[in-house]
């Protein structure tokens, strides 16, 4: 077909929805498009035009509108021609325009990787749909054409476009509801990723089919009069598996082809829900449900809106029969999703669809926001798009959707940001529970606040949706920043001390032009690089303090007196920017030394540390003299080392000592030491020196315990 004879098709399919005006917009944009693209071809050799023609015959599939029609006319034209934005907003208007600049591919943006590339992409085509769901039904529209047509291009690009096809456009139809694109796409994607393997089981799945016809009828028959007799209009309708589908469960399942194959799937059609229901009944009656294999979607539909019943039954010599009941408005969505409310909008069609799209879309953006970068949104949004859900409720009632193995801290951010900022603890079921626990469908959870607090580093490890996890890391990121900040800027104070001196009594002149000769906009980012251990507080001091002063490397002016300067002070709660040295342990009661490490900020050694002499000695202007603040807020990892006689009830002995004097025990390993005698290597938590000295000198005294030593570096 000519793309003169295809305009004319297109323009008399949208007869039946469209105004005559509306029409005569979509064949100015064809127009419009057709010269634009003059001279381009398509990989098989046809004209460029064929493709955007395409593209606006599958979304006049779905009846949308004539903007968004008009924008697949011109999907291409400011990527591929000289055409710009401002040349579309003026001759179609704005709408069309931003639709258009929603669709485009970024081209115009240095990156270092194509990964990156193609995640800035990923990333820019999200945010324009938030700002109009539109846009992604135009962008995957033109995704399935281009599937559609993959035959032509290389295997490497073939491979390339279905990997990402499958990756992301798949998940993002299918959390649309948009079913039926969801399974074209891997259909498509399947045949061009695995040119062997599709063919073999398309052919092996011919066969079943001509083997199960005789079963499929039997069941298809069986239910359709039995509900006939209870007077419950229905389609039963076979369900065919899709060759995809079939793979992933042999892969994933480690399945055989015909333990899939056994299991026989049917839809049954009614006309409200409360048949729904009554059929659900008749058909338990008919087959014996499986226990634990019924899921309701109706009560609580699926957060893509999708809603249906589920059941699986034991039909005739033990074959597993699977049912899905569902009313014509849920096949229209479960099909269509979201499409549908351009598909049905003048029949009354409720879209929950729709609100759930606009909700999902809402926490992208959020997600966006709290991003360090495209891939780290790119890697976020994959989590959100592969939910096998859970449904929990809030203690109100409220049903919140979750992918199966989100933890309370998940829940906690699903509430809300601030709610899982402030989290500590959680109760399920009325029962305090670790945040760390996997939550299960029909739970309800309600999460503890305590104002002041902060997300814990470690909730990364167990969190699993993307809102939490870059919830986190947004707020470690800012707290991080400031903690830098501030250590910076009181190691600097400390420095210029030593002279006398302070950065209140510098000349402002001056501090601005060591930042401008930095490169750095204001103090407070030279107080962070300092915080995170990129510069020395002696040599940024140096070059503040005005000509003839100077600060040699052990932090002391030149020309100051010699009098000796305390340390900086350690208040524990430096944060993220703090570190203490795993190799010997620090504790508030030891004489310390600090070293600084490049993006880590201060590590805290104690003085007679091995590592840190090694500093001392090759980079001594990174080392520095630091001390304990009166107070120290936190407690500190310890280590023991016990050599005891083989004793029953030494054990138990040692760690009560320990709890009762206020210590937590973090691990213990044993170890045997003959046939007689054991190492104990106890791992605990403690305030100071002065608590561990007293749990040391307590477990001395039991008996059984030969020797207990303080394990350092």
């Amino acid at each position: 077909m000519s793309p003169v004879s295809g305009i004319d098709a297109l323009c008399t399919r949208l007869e039946t929805y469209l105004t005559p005006d509306q029409i005569s917009d979509i064949r100015r944009a064809y127009l419009y498009s057709e010269k634009a693209h003059e001279g381009q071809f398509r990989s098989n050799g046809d004209p460029y035009i064929t493709h955007p023609l395409a593209v606006a015959n599958i979304l006049c599939d779905m009846h949308m509108d004539h903007e968004s029609i008009m924008a697949a006319m011109l999907h291409d034209v400011i990527e591929d021609t000289g055409v710009s934005k401002a040349d579309l907003a003026e001759q179609f208007g704005e709408e069309v325009a931003e639709l258009v600049d929603g669709v485009t591919k970024l081209t115009q943006v240095n990156f270092n990787t194509k990964a990156e590339a193609q995640a800035e992409n990923f990333r820019k085509m999200i945010l324009a749909m938030t700002q109009d769901i539109r846009v992604i039904l135009v962008k995957l529209a033109d995704r399935l054409h281009n599937m559609r047509t993959l035959d032509v291009l290389t295997p490497a690009k073939r491979r390339r476009i279905a990997n990402e096809t499958l990756e992301i456009y798949s998940p993002i139809a299918n959390r649309l509801g948009m079913n039926d694109f969801r399974v074209e796409f891997e259909e498509l994607g399947f045949e061009a990723l695995f040119p062997m393997r599709a063919p073999l089981i398309r052919k092996a799945v011919k066969a079943a089919r001509g083997n199960r016809k005789e079963m499929i009828t039997s069941i298809k028959e069986t239910v359709e009069n039995r509900l006939q007799e209870e007077g419950i209009s229905a389609r039963v309708i076979g369900r065919e598996k899709h060759l995809y589908s079939i793979y992933q469960k042999m892969r994933d399942k480690q399945r055989s082809f015909s333990e899939i194959m056994d299991m026989y799937g049917f839809r049954v059609i009614v006309e409200n829900v409360d048949a729904c229901y009554r059929a659900l009944g008749i058909v338990h009656s008919i087959y014996k449900p499986i226990p634990g294999k019924f899921k309701d979607y109706i009560a609580i539909p699926k957060a893509n809106g999708y809603q249906s019943l589920h059941t699986i039954l034991k039909g005739q010599r033990g074959v597993p029969i699977e049912i899905q009941i569902r009313t014509e408005a849920m096949e229209a969505m479960a099909n269509n999703g979201i499409a549908a409310h351009w598909l049905y909008k003048n029949d009354g069609f409720t879209n929950t669809s729709r609100t759930r799209a606009r909700e999902w879309m809402k926490s992208l953006l959020e997600m966006q926001k709290n991003a360090g970068d495209s891939m780290e949104f790119i890697e976020n949004v994959k989590i959100d798009l592969f939910p096998d859900e859970v449904y929990v409720f809030t203690p109100k009632g409220r049903i919140l959707t979750l992918p199966v193995g989100a933890t309370a801290v998940d829940f906690a951010y699903a509430v809300h940001t601030d709610v899982g900022n402030t989290c500590v603890a959680t109760r399920i079921d009325n029962r305090l529970a670790p945040l760390s626990l996997p939550l299960q469908t029909g739970q309800t959870v309600e999460i503890v606040t305590a104002p002041g607090t902060r997300p814990n580093p470690a909730w990364l490890n167990f969190a699993i949706t993307s809102k939490a996890r870059s919830s986190i890391r947004h707020f470690l990121k800012d707290q991080q920043q400031f903690e830098a900040v501030d250590l910076g800027r009181r190691l600097l104070e400390k420095t210029l001390s030593t002279q006398g001196s302070g950065l209140a009594k510098l000349p402002p002149e001056h501090i601005q032009a060591v930042l401008h000769e930095l490169g750095l906009p204001d103090l407070d980012a030279l107080c962070e690089d300092i915080g995170i251990g990129n510069r020395v507080p002696q040599i940024v001091a140096a070059r503040l303090l005005p000509e003839g002063n100077t600060i040699s490397d052990d932090g002391k002016s030149s020309t100051a007196s010699s009098t000796t300067t305390r340390g900086i002070a350690i208040r524990g709660t430096e944060g993220l920017v703090v570190t203490y040295a795993r190799c010997c342990r620090p504790l508030p009661g030891d004489t310390i030394v600090g070293h600084l490490s490049a993006g880590r900020g201060i590590v805290i050694h104690r003085d007679t540390c091995n590592n840190v002499l090694v500093e001392l000695r090759d980079n001594p202007d990174k080392c520095m003299s630091l001390r304990w603040a009166e107070k120290v807020d936190r407690e500190f990892p310890s280590e023991l080392r016990i050599e005891l006689d083989n004793q029953r009830g030494l054990l138990a002995e040692i760690a009560r000592q320990v709890t009762d004097y206020g210590a937590n025990i973090e691990g213990i390993t044993m170890q045997e030491k003959g046939s007689r005698h054991s190492v104990m290597q106890i791992a605990l938590q403690v305030r100071d020196r002065i608590q561990l000295a007293r749990i040391i000198k307590r477990i001395r005294i039991i008996s059984g315990v030969e020797k207990i030593t303080r394990v350092r570096a």
